[in-house]
């Protein structure tokens, strides 16, 4: 009975599987076919969501990746800024409160400036490493000064201001195992004093590290002989191993009075800092000298004759002196009566007045100063039609309209004497400051490349016209916009030196370092990156959009390299000096230093 009933149930199953038993029931058969047909939609719907489900996965995975690596970057980042913080706090003591004073554009421009520097130097690093100055396009060093390392000394207080300490550390390394000045070369004993003297300096006051201290010491020893004249007044050239003194042929023996007048900051620095007197003693006796016969204009000449200490007549101008313009008149026999500078020597006269910490003691610098400001005015002019301000210079009794790029240090300098004045007359000093400024930044505005020519002339009725056509990256308008930014507060003159700073970028910026222009018209490029531009040009652009707690001025004073040394109040029994009422002797100025056009 089992049996047959497993056999009919076995076959009662089995019909349904056969095709003929849905032949003759089609409505069966369609009921099937719907059901195939969703089940297999079904299992396909399911397979389609897996895999889809599984790309949605793997997108999330990667974009969780992404956001990972992305919350890294920011945590290493802020990780950077914390480490440059408590760096800028542990290296630059004088810039606290920093972040409460910044604002992000200026901050922004900062660190585009701070990546030109670091451009500038790797670029130096790499092809010109211990000379004095690197030729970008040959991708080469030059030892334009001695073989001194000028470059790199010169860029030690910009590097620790910026807080590349690395980049500082390296510079470091080399000065203490590298560098020496027992080298049988002659060097200028203006521009060793002004770049790796003051650079020195500047270096050991910021950081307080003695090497600095004992190389400059030893350098300014090598340099002494110079100051042993009957006069006092120094020659300009000198054989650091020897002592063999003289001073170049086209001054006919004569020593140039902003070379000759222009070390004492650096000099009365390192005896405040070593107390050790002769430094000092040997530099102002030039302006001991000076002083007995200081006329009332204060307008004195470019050459002085180093045995007997007289001086010659002639031109006089608040730009270049002594260098390449003054040597060719000389070499033409154009300047027979010998030339009479005005340049920034006078710079230091203001300088050694505020180095002094502006005392009773150093009161006779800032009196011989503004004498030499009233002899200034007679030299101001405005050109036509636009009323541009600017400095003449003077050959014997006759004017010449011309105006070197130079002479705009004299902006800054005005702004930065202003205050010893009363309100009237500062302000008097501060107006003719600012219209200065502005003259001197349309020289770089009037050229199609934006950046300044060598000089300018001022015919009526065309107010200027460029006349050497090269720019060799000086600082001089940006010092003054700097002066001016920090004395007015005006954002005028950060935007200024932001579209010089764009100029220089678009125009003198390439893959190997930083060039002149051969022509500010053209903009041919030189091969050329001066060592002042990273100690001076790019330095006071950073200041400039740096709040004014970083490198205060009351705290400190800049050399004419743009090396900032502290100021320390001068004793003269600490100094051992004599200094009496009616000797009273003031510290001269510099000329502003050379520039080389690298072309080759």
């Amino acid at each position: 009975m089992g049996k047959k009933s497993y056999s009919s149930s076995t076959w009662r199953g089995w019909r349904y599987v056969q095709p003929r038993y849905y032949i003759k029931r089609p409505k069966r058969l369609a009921l099937v076919l719907v059901v195939c047909i969703s089940l297999t939609w079904f299992v396909y719907d399911r397979q389609s969501l897996n895999r889809e489900h599984q790309e949605d996965i793997l997108r999330l995975k990667e974009e969780v990746t992404r956001l990972q690596n992305t919350l890294d970057d920011i945590k290493g980042h802020m990780k950077g800024s914390a480490e440059i913080i408590q760096n800028d706090k542990k290296n630059n003591k004088f810039s606290k409160g920093i972040s409460d004073e910044d604002d992000p554009i200026n901050l922004q421009r900062r660190e585009k400036v701070k990546e030109a520097m670091l451009h500038a130097w790797t670029s130096y690093e790499k092809y010109a490493w211990g000379k004095d100055e690197l030729k970008p396009q040959s991708m080469n060093g030059v030892d334009s000064f001695g073989g001194l390392g000028a470059t790199l000394v010169d860029s030690l207080d910009t590097l620790f201001i910026m807080g590349l300490d690395s980049q500082f550390q390296r510079a470091r390394e080399w000065i203490a195992k590298s560098l020496y000045f027992n080298k049988n070369i002659e060097v200028s004993v203006f521009e060793t004093t002004i770049r790796v003297l003051g650079g020195l300096l500047s270096a050991y006051d910021l950081s307080g590290d003695e090497v600095f201290l004992e190389k400059a010491r030893d350098l300014a020893d090598k340099l002494l002989p110079a100051w042993n004249t009957p006069s006092g007044i120094p020659y300009n050239r000198i054989n650091l191993a020897y002592g063999n003194t003289n001073n170049a042929r086209w001054t006919r023996g004569n020593s140039i009075l902003a070379d000759s007048g222009s070390e004492q900051l650096e000099f009365i620095a390192l005896s405040q800092r070593t107390n050790d007197p002769k430094y000092q003693e040997k530099a102002e006796k030039v302006i001991k000298e000076l002083h007995r016969t200081f006329p009332e204009d204060g307008l004195l000449p470019i050459y002085l004759n180093p045995l007997t200490g007289t001086k010659s007549s002639g031109a006089i101008t608040f730009g270049a002196m002594g260098d390449s313009t003054i040597a060719a008149q000389y070499a033409e026999n154009k300047c027979q009566v010998a030339c009479l500078a005005f340049p920034s020597f006078y710079e230091y006269l203001l300088k050694a007045w505020i180095q002094g910490n502006k005392t009773e003691m150093v009161k006779f610098y800032r009196e011989m100063w503004e004498a030499s400001m009233r002899g200034l005015q007679s030299l101001i002019r405005k050109s036509t039609p636009s009323s541009f301000v600017y400095i003449t210079e003077k050959l014997g009794n006759s004017f010449f309209d011309k105006m070197d790029e130079l002479a705009c240090f004299v902006p800054g300098m005005l702004a930065l004497g202003s205050s010893g004045y009363g309100p009237g007359e500062g302000d008097k000093f501060m107006s003719l400051a600012e219209e200065l400024a502005w003259t001197c930044y349309n020289f770089y505005q009037s050229t199609p490349t934006k950046l300044a020519g060598e000089n300018y002339y001022f015919r009526k009725g065309e107010d200027m016209t460029v006349g050497t056509s090269w720019n060799i990256q000086r600082p001089e308008t940006i010092e003054s916009l700097f002066y001016l930014w920090r004395f007015t507060k005006n954002k005028t003159y950060q935007e200024w030196g932001w579209n010089i700073f764009q100029a220089f970028e678009k125009n003198s910026r390439i893959e190997t370092g930083y060039v002149g222009l051969k022509d500010v018209t053209t903009g041919a490029k030189d091969n050329m990156m001066q060592s002042f531009f990273l100690a001076e040009t790019l330095k006071y652009l950073y200041l400039l959009f740096s709040p004014p707690s970083v490198i205060p001025l009351d705290e400190w004073v800049f050399n004419t390299e743009a090396h900032p040394l502290r100021i320390v109040p001068r004793n003269a029994h600490q100094e051992g000096l004599s200094v009496d009422e009616e000797e009273k002797f003031p510290r001269h100025l510099h000329g502003r230093k050379e520039g080389r056009m690298g072309y080759k």
